[in-house]
């Protein structure tokens, strides 16, 4: 759209023409969004806020008046706040490119100043607290014109061929040369030992299996000899094995018989028996209910045929009386008890006659004995 500007997300927009709303700076500075800028009476430039890098290699002294060459790189950039942006714009915004020129000048002087205070031992070992101190000592000095360092590499350091570095090192090269000899001989040693114990080793184990060898020979030729006479005995040997077994076999096959009899002859004849058992019991018990009921309908009967004899009986003994000489002193009434008395009487003599009939049979045999 026409005088529609937007930023690059690392760039930021200043629109010269107008002051800033708060009257603070020259110029107005967007970034992360997009404005709109009137044609002709505003004008608008843009600076990079990306990461930039600066590189010094620079001749410095140390404390021991020992030239050495330091090689560094910076990694730095605008910063993001306006402050910053406007400071930088206002020394770099025409030329940009002069941003890496004058922070490898600034750093090269810090560089050269903080090398002057530490000795070569230091710097070679420390290499870390002296980027700390150079960064720390041009921090402000960056933050003046616009800038932030985000980290500083020391990349090599440099003697310029005086031996300086290599002489400092020979004591440690020497201290590591000394021990690799010495575990060079001791690794000599130890093979030679490992070679000593193997030679060893290998001659116990020819010697443990020459001994072996003789001991399986001995046993080889004692077992052929003990084969070659214990040939009858081992025949003799088997034979008595085999009859062994064939006595054990016959007395299983004596026993699968006598349980195959058992199973096929007894069981069933066992059988029989306990039901012809069971029978004659259950006959006999029938025969006794019978023979009970039997004897008490006889009873029944005889009891029955008493008392059907009763007025008979009467009768024979009234008849009895008839021609006896009999005086009834009181009529009618001394007829009544003459009646009931031949009555009691008839009923005594059945009484007698049941008795006799229940009484157990021993008795009868005695009384027939």
């Amino acid at each position: 759209m026409f005088g529609y500007h937007v930023p690059a997300p690392d760039q930021a927009m200043l629109i010269s023409g107008s002051r800033d709303s708060n009257g603070d700076s020259p110029f107005r500075v967007v970034t992360g969004h997009g404005t709109f800028v009137l044609p002709l009476f505003r004008k608008v430039r843009f600076l990079t806020l990306a990461m930039c890098e600066a590189e010094v290699a620079e001749a410095c002294v140390t404390r021991q008046g020992i030239a050495l060459n330091v090689r560094a790189v910076i990694a730095f950039k605008v910063g993001n706040d306006e402050e910053s942006i406007v400071n930088a714009a206002q020394r770099f915004l025409s030329d940009q490119d002069q941003m890496s020129v004058l922070t490898g000048r600034i750093f090269a002087g810090h560089l050269r100043s903080i090398v002057g205070s530490m000795t070569v031992e230091e710097i070679v070992t420390e290499r870390q607290k002296l980027a700390t101190e150079v960064l720390d000592g041009s921090k402000s000095e960056m933050a003046k014109i616009g800038l932030t360092v985000d980290s500083l590499q020391i990349q090599s350091i440099d003697d310029m061929k005086l031996g300086y570095i290599a002489a400092m090192a020979a004591p440690h090269n020497a201290a590591i040369q000394r021990q690799a000899q010495i575990a060079q001989a001791q690794a000599n040693q130890a093979a030679a030992q490992a070679e000593q114990e193997s030679q060893r080793r290998q001659a116990e184990y020819a010697r443990q299996t020459a001994v072996v060898q003789a001991q399986y020979k001995a046993e080889v030729d004692r077992a052929q000899a003990e084969a070659a006479q214990a040939g009858p005995l081992a025949q003799a040997q088997a034979q008595r094995e085999v009859i062994a077994m064939q006595t054990e076999l016959a007395q299983r096959e004596a026993a699968l018989r006598q349980q195959q009899l058992v199973a096929e002859v007894v069981k069933p004849a066992d059988a029989e028996a306990d039901r012809v058992r069971i029978l004659a019991k259950a006959e006999a018990e029938k025969m006794r209910i019978q023979a009970e009921a039997a004897a008490s309908y006889n009873r029944v009967a005889l009891d029955r045929m008493l008392i059907d004899q009763l007025p008979q009986i009467v009768r024979e003994a009234a008849a009895g009386l008839s021609g006896a000489n009999v005086n009834i002193l009181n009529g009618a009434d001394g007829l009544g008890e003459l009646a009931s008395g031949l009555v009691s009487q008839g009923l005594t003599i059945l009484d007698s006659v049941k008795k006799g009939l229940n009484s157990p049979p021993a008795s009868t045999e005695k009384l027939e004995s």
